[in-house]
This record gives structure tokens, C-alpha cells and sequence, in this order.
């Protein structure tokens, strides 16, 4: 079967670092439980081949397990983790970043007729499904291809496309056509997205990041919220606190000047939203983040869909 195959090659192949020798392919392997650890899921397709991800965004849960994939299609920060693991059945899974460009150029060669309606309503940033035989089949294809490193360059990017072919004709192929269109109401906000989290720093007004978007700011909003569970405020509040985490893994003595790098005015409000976030006050997850770096080398932060 294609998920036994898939397995054999995602356990062969896995290396600390995710990654692998075809451009864009990552490989995700965890040996122990994991408390729900902050990430974020860039553009992405992630394929489950054992065990089960769970992660939240906003206020939306979900949950992916063997045979199942996850599309995202903005830029969104997410808590997520493997519910179950252990080194004789490790969780493992595929990522293939996703490029709207190759999705643009997929949808260009393909008839009308052929192509998913696009819905009328706010698409979502994330979507789970049930992966068909023929997409299953064409990931195996793409990981064999580790074992014969000489025929990646010129058969990957033939696979690739297949892959991205059968995401569109998939039950979530009217997401995965919005982001490859540079007009759709998703681009729009992966553009905001994008905006928002280069400036997280910088305090913005809802009005200015609409119009950076080409939306009204009543449609930004419905569609913002519909594409990241969260509105604009609250996305960069994520971030805010997602960069303030990576920095105080590197620097765990220097909260003051951590909280106001990332943009906040008050110390208090920054612990305090801090806690809420993380389970604990800066001061002490900062100490506890340096023990978990020693240990796998990742000080349990990811920027991938770990």
C-alpha cells in the first residue's frame, strides 16, 4: 500500500534538520510526545503517514492523522503538536511548500471545464482532507526519488506539478485555485498577511493594511478572519509573541529589551499576554527553553509544520 511505502521512505530519509536533497521537501519525524509547541505553517501541503497532528489556530481546532493532509495557504501561527509518538512508532509526516506562481502556471494549461467553481464565500487560510490514491501515489513517486538522487532535477518538478494538479482537482481545490490566482480574495490577504508580518513591530491601522489588501475594510475583515481565525489585531499579537520567544531562546536574560523589539510599550501588558500565550511568565519559560535546546537543538520552537 501507498502509505506503508511511505512510511518506509519518510523514516529512511528523515534527518534532524527536515530536510531533504529535493528543493522544497521537508521531512517530519518525532519519537516522543510534544506539548502543543508554537509554529507557524507557511504555504505548504502536509502529508500525515502515521500518527495524528493536532494543532489550533485562533479559536479553530483540528486534527490530521495517517492518510490525511493539510493545505495552508497563508502564513498563519499555529500551536500544534504530534498527539502520539515513540521511537517504535514515531510520528511522520511530508511537507511540500507551495508556491502560487507554480500553481498560477499549473492552472493556465488546464481547460475551464476541468477546474473546481471558485466559492463565493471567505475562503479559509487551512483546510484538512482525505488524501486520494492518486495524490498519495505521486508523493510516494516524489520521495523515491531520494533513493536515486540522479533523477531529481529533471523528474521532481514533473512529480511536483502532479502533486499540485491533484490538490486542485482535490475536495479543497477551490482554495488551492484562490491561491494560485493574484486577484482572489486569499492572495489579498496573504498579501496583508505578508505586510503584517514583516511591520510586527510597527502598530497599524486597520483601514491602511485594507487598503494595502484592494479590500474595503468590512470585506478585510470577513476575509482576514475567515482565512486566520483571528483579525488583524490578534494576528499580530502572534507574531509578536512567536518572535519575542525565538529571541529570548537566544537571549533569555534581556526581557525588557525583547518585549519592546517585538513592539510593546508596557512590560506588564507583554508578561501578561505572555503567560496567556505560553503557560508561563517570560522570566521562567525563558529558563526553561535553553535546557530544551541542548536536548534536539530546536529549544522546541519550529518554523514549519512540525
Amino acid at each position: 500500500m501507498a502509505l506503508d511505502e511511505l512510511r518506509d521512505l519518510l523514516i529512511r530519509h528523515a534527518r534532524p534538520d527536515l530536510r531533504t536533497p529535493i528543493e522544497d521537501v521537508l521531512i517530519f519525524k518525532a519519537e516522543r510526545p510534544q506539548p502543543p509547541t508554537p509554529t507557524t505553517y507557511g504555504k505548504v501541503l502536509a502529508v500525515v503517514a502515521q500518527g495524528t497532528k493536532r494543532f489550533a489556530l485562533g479559536d479553530r481546532l483540528y486534527e490530521y492523522r495517517e492518510g490525511q493532509y493539510l493545505v495552508a495557504s497563508v502564513d498563519l501561527p499555529v500551536t500544534a503538536h504530534f498527539a502520539k509518538a515513540s521511537s517504535k512508532q514515531p510520528g511522520l509526516g511530508v511537507g511540500l511548500t507551495l508556491h502560487p506562481a507554480a500553481i498560477a502556471e499549473v492552472l493556465l494549461q488546464a481547460a475551464p471545464d476541468d477546474l473546481p467553481d471558485l466559492c463565493d464565500d471567505a475562503p479559509h487560510g487551512l483546510a484538512v482532507s482525505t488524501a486520494s490514491a492518486e495524490l498519495l501515489d505521486a508523493v510516494v513517486r516524489l520521495l523515491r526519488l531520494l533513493e536515486r538522487p540522479g533523477d531529481i532535477t529533471v523528474l521532481a518538478p514533473l512529480i511536483k506539478r502532479e502533486i499540485l494538479w491533484r490538490l486542485i482537482t482535490s475536495d479543497q481545490g477551490a482554495i488551492v485555485r484562490q491561491f494560485g490566482l493574484p486577484d482572489s480574495s486569499l492572495s489579498h490577504v496573504a498579501r496583508a498577511v505578508q505586510w503584517i508580518r514583516d511591520h510586527y513591530a510597527q502598530p497599524f491601522g486597520v483601514e491602511d493594511v485594507a487598503k494595502l489588501a484592494g479590500m474595503s475594510v468590512s470585506a478585510f475583515h470577513r476575509n482576514f478572519h475567515a482565512a486566520t481565525a483571528m483579525s488583524p489585531i490578534q494576528f499580530q499579537k502572534q507574531i509578536r509573541l512567536q518572535q519575542a520567544r525565538l529571541q529570548l531562546a537566544a537571549a533569555p536574560g534581556d526581557i525588557a529589551a525583547v518585549s519592546r523589539r517585538v513592539g510593546y510599550t508596557s512590560p506588564s501588558q507583554f508578561s501578561r499576554e505572555y503567560r496567556r500565550q505560553f503557560g508561563a511568565p517570560p522570566s521562567q519559560d525563558a529558563k526553561r527553553l535553553t535546557p530544551a535546546r541542548d536536548q534536539d537543538g530546536s529549544a522546541g520552537i519550529s518554523a514549519g509544520p512540525r
